[in-house]
């Protein structure tokens, strides 16, 4: 087999060609997972997908033959799936490492997985994880034990598919994004029964809410965040697109703050060690602490554990009450 018949099915022409159906991706999506593909057609495939723009079965048709090469998870699945794929040009400090330690707190495992490229100074979520207690899995095997233990962790994308990592890290030679960012926001590889995820370009946030519907997905919430994360900006009014017991939804949601301000413009300094510090007590930023609060709440309320609208209450209790 090869990719061929799925690059014609893309490119012949105008009034000729098509989208892949999810079966045509995920066969395509399989062929490019076993090294069998030609990079050539590898290269065409997924520039013709951007040029055409991803459909909703075409990702999830991805993330089936994605999922079906991971190792079989083991032991309780995480509650919420938490995707961290975003570039960090423009942002500061990953904020939402400290949200997610709150929605822990409520007692959801919550598992984040990631591969950042492009990061700014103090943006890279890995530097971070240490300052702000969350521990970087090294075994996919490990996933489920340090579930147990933490009640969240961090799962580095060459860890869950190495050649997930490759195929992402071809932006290198192609020099533009591929549908892989999608996907791997999408993937839910624990299989956790719901999820949250950023975008960076609002098109997105339909498209990943259609294709988590596809995919069998209940409960999900997706905004455009800061660099793309899931994160919300306190001074601004977002939109919320997703789910609710696996019907297309959507939200917005009111600013905390009567300001105009960016997410990379607080007190602290772009130090992953203010993460900590402000989680401790020892650093104060009301600004940066209601970026937490507020991403913590759709969480929250994404997870089932705080009601709609109830969000931003419980994140609060909990924060006063983290020591």
């Amino acid at each position: 087999m090869t990719l061929a018949p799925y690059v014609r099915i893309l490119g012949r022409g105008p009034g000729r060609s098509r989208n892949l159906t999810l079966d045509e991706a995920q066969e395509a999506m399989a062929l490019i997972l076993n090294g069998t593909a030609e990079p050539e057609a590898v290269g065409a495939l997924l520039m013709l997908m951007r040029f055409r723009g991803e459909t909703p079965d075409e990702i999830a048709g991805f993330v089936r033959a994605v999922t079906d090469t991971l190792p079989e998870w083991t032991g309780a699945r995480p509650d919420l799936d938490w995707p961290s794929y975003a570039a960090g040009r423009t942002r500061g400090l990953p904020w939402f490492l400290l949200s997610a330690r709150v929605v822990a707190r409520a007692g959801v495992r919550v598992l984040l997985h990631g591969w950042n490229s492009h990061q700014s100074d103090g943006a890279s979520v890995r530097d971070a994880l240490p300052h702000v207690g969350i521990t970087s899995i090294t075994d996919w095997r490990e996933a489920s034990a340090t579930l147990d233990r933490d009640g969240i962790a961090y799962a580095p994308l060459e860890v869950i598919s190495p050649r997930v990592l490759d195929i992402l890290r071809l932006r290198d030679v192609l020099g533009l994004r591929s549908c892989v960012n999608t996907v791997c926001r999408v993937m839910n590889p624990a299989g956790a029964a719901r999820a949250v995820q950023g975008v960076f370009h609002p098109p997105y946030l339909t498209l990943q809410a259609e294709a988590g519907a596809v995919l069998g997905l209940r409960h999900l919430s997706v905004i455009k965040g800061g660099g793309g994360e899931f994160e919300r900006n306190p001074a601004k009014i977002g939109q919320v697109h997703g789910l609710r017991d696996g019907e297309p939804w959507q939200d917005t949601l009111p600013e905390l703050r009567d300001e105009t301000r960016r997410l990379a413009e607080t007190e602290t300094p772009r130090d992953p060690a203010y993460l900590g510090a402000v989680w401790d007590g020892t650093h104060d930023d009301p600004f940066a602490v209601d970026i937490v609060l507020g991403t913590a709440a759709l969480a929250l309320e994404t997870s089932g554990v705080a009601l709609a609208g109830a969000g931003y209450d419980l994140a609060q209790q909990i924060w006063r009450d983290r020591h």
